[in-house]
């Protein structure tokens, strides 16, 4: 890559970085039903044919921050240790995830990770829309799973399941922070859904998916 062309790749990156900032800002403020595209993109001082180069839609302004996701549960599933399965990669790093207090876990009180997922589980559109980046991350650890000899149905089968345990245990530890409690008193009972969560999908999918062998 030439000096230019970093350049021009650098640059591209800050606006879409600015475009991402300046639209979660309006909707926190004001509501995400409220803020247009058009709001937005005189915000960031771009044009709306611009904006849209970087997003094809205005969820998507909110939602790219979990394209850098979409591929961790595959590459958590590549990566684990000989004589571990799957399931017990998966549930071994929401735990250890869980002890950082990691966002996508749902036990993060940062107050601007709390505002964002009270943004995301309030709004129809932004819910409807997480579903496609869902998908994708399905997609991944099917193959993931299928290049370790999987069959395409149990693999596939596999990680529907294994993808939603992750998003709704996220999805209740962020309702225990809701409600009142700190993330240290929420811990406990977060680790103690993990377990049993991925101890039911152990049970079945352990007789099922490879373990990882040298």
């Amino acid at each position: 890559m030439d000096n230019t062309t970093g350049l021009r790749e650098n640059k591209k990156l800050r606006t879409r970085r600015l475009l991402a900032a300046t639209a979660l800002e309006l909707f926190l403020e004001r509501g995400f039903d409220a803020v247009s595209v058009a709001d937005v993109a005189a915000a960031a001082e771009v044009s709306k044919p611009t904006l849209f180069r970087y997003f094809p839609s205005k969820e998507d302004l909110v939602l790219d921050r979990f394209a850098d996701h979409q591929d961790e549960a595959a590459r958590i599933v590549r990566d684990r240790p000989e004589g571990q399965g799957p399931v017990g990669a998966l549930h071994a790093h929401f735990v250890e995830a869980l002890g950082r207090r990691d966002p996508i876990t749902g036990l993060c009180s940062h107050p601007e990770v709390l505002a964002f997922q009270r943004l995301l589980y309030s709004t129809a559109s932004l819910e409807s829309r997480i579903a496609l980046y869902s998908a994708r991350e399905v997609e991944l650890l099917a193959a993931a799973l299928e290049s370790e000899s999987a069959p395409p149905l149990t693999a596939r089968l596999a990680a529907l399941h294994l993808v939603a345990v992750r998003h709704e245990l996220g999805r209740v530890n962020w309702r225990r922070l809701e409600a009142g409690q700190s993330a240290d008193e929420a811990h406990p009972a977060a680790v103690a859904d993990a377990d049993t969560a991925f101890g039911m999908l152990a049970d079945g999918l352990d007789r099922v998916l490879p373990i990882r062998t040298a």
